[in-house]
């Protein structure tokens, strides 16, 4: 079924990826070095991180790029279909910075005025869903619809075509 005229829908739904994991409790992420005898107040409240915090940022920063790259993938295809700019969920750091690790776009799905209209709609839905290099499932669900109400489209047009005059309607001579 043709979703509705002012329908929009998410493409680019990453979801949160394993390697985002907060480190484990019994390993505090952040330690805060111990002031020396001889030391500045400044030296004091220098803050360390863990290898495994380390790791962390190193993950999420990763990640964080990974999201961005996708959701601008989808954002520049999808043109004027985009109804708004890319969402993003995010992850803090044990260095207290937030990491983008889901995002999405949202799109207008809704078909065009005309079969022609939604027929080139429904390819620009595809190519901004496919758009990212590693598409998600969600971007893979759009896309299944999108070709789906470009074959409605086409459909349509076939029946008008048929429908359209005498010369165009096949005949059967039946006194051949």
């Amino acid at each position: 079924m043709v979703a509705p005229r002012d329908s929009t829908m998410s493409i680019g739904a990453l979801s949160p990826s394993p390697i985002t994991a907060t480190p484990a409790r019994d390993v505090p992420p952040a330690q805060v070095a111990s002031p020396a005898a001889n030391a500045t107040p400044a030296a004091s409240a220098t803050t360390q991180l863990s290898k495994e915090a380390l790791a962390l940022i190193d993950k999420l920063k990763a990640r964080d790029t990974e999201v961005r790259q996708h959701e601008q993938a989808h954002m520049a295809a999808a043109g004027g279909l985009a109804t708004s700019g890319a969402t993003f969920t995010y992850q803090r750091g044990p260095n207290g910075v937030n990491y983008a690790i889901g995002g999405e776009v949202n799109i207008d799905t809704s078909p065009g005025a005309t079969p022609e209209e939604t027929i080139q709609r429904a390819r620009t839905i595809q190519a901004a869903a496919l758009a990212p290099a590693e598409p998600s499932g969600p971007d893979r669900a759009v896309a299944a619809q999108a070709q789906q109400m470009e074959a409605q489209a086409r459909a349509e047009l076939a029946q008008r075509a048929y429908e359209g005059g005498s010369s165009t309607r096949p005949t059967v001579d039946v006194y051949a």
